[in-house]
């Protein structure tokens, strides 16, 4: 059984992990995720690091509950605003109209995954095996749900997390291939999703929230795990 877990690289654009039956199977990075997605012919399940459903008001039920799971980590999950806002021309127009719908205006860290954000939730919506996950929630599960005690982009921080992979029997190799280019935070979490991705395909991830919100295109607004 193969899978693929995606993570936002930036410039670079989208870069995968795959697996085979668990174990990594190779790297993928393109600048479009459609395209990364579509060369990975052939996997079951595919998780992206990124919101994906979005609602029509209010903050995702998702993102409040996995910052609340997250306890120290919690930083690391953007409230993420209601699909209008999403619609707007920037982060001005973006931040007021979140204002209007949430009683709280949206983040600049936030606006930033807009263009990413979008990609990712087209390809959401025209691709059913397509999955949101977040990293952070991923290596707590990992951890056996303890959230991690260093960040991910500290030294300490990337030696546990792949240390955490390779106890799952994900051993990430020296060389990469494709993704050796791409910054270790990155790898990781890509990585990650493509562990939640595995437990997708298998029938046996998490989810948050318990009862998931739907979005207005009708599939469910969840984070999985």
């Amino acid at each position: 059984m193969d899978v693929l877990g995606v993570d936002a690289c930036g410039k670079q654009g989208w870069a995968g992990i795959r697996l085979t039956d668990g174990a990594y199977a190779g790297s993928l990075v393109d600048v479009r995720l459609d395209a990364l997605v579509e060369r990975a012919a052939g996997v079951q399940a595919v998780a992206v690091d990124m919101p994906l459903g979005l609602v029509e008001t209010g903050w995702r039920a998702a993102d409040l509950a996995a910052r609340a799971l997250l306890g120290a980590r919690r930083g690391s999950v953007f409230l993420i605003g209601p699909r209008p806002v999403w619609q707007e021309p920037d982060h001005a127009a973006a931040a007021d109209r979140c204002q209007e719908l949430t009683g709280h205006r949206l983040s600049r860290q936030a606006w930033t995954l807009a263009p990413k954000l979008l990609e990712a939730r087209a390809c959401w919506l025209a691709d059913e095996r397509i999955h949101e996950v977040h990293s952070e929630v991923s290596f707590r599960a990992l951890a056996g749900g303890v959230s991690p005690t260093h960040a991910k982009k500290t030294w300490r921080g990337q030696i546990l997390r792949r240390a955490l992979l390779a106890e799952a029997g994900l051993v990430l190799p020296d060389e990469l291939g494709e993704a050796d280019r791409v910054p270790a935070d990155d790898v990781l979490d890509a990585a990650a999703a493509a562990w939640s991705a595995q437990r997708i395909a298998l029938g046996t991830s998490g989810r948050i929230p318990e009862v998931p919100e739907l979005d207005a295109d009708g599939r469910v607004v969840e984070i999985r795990y």
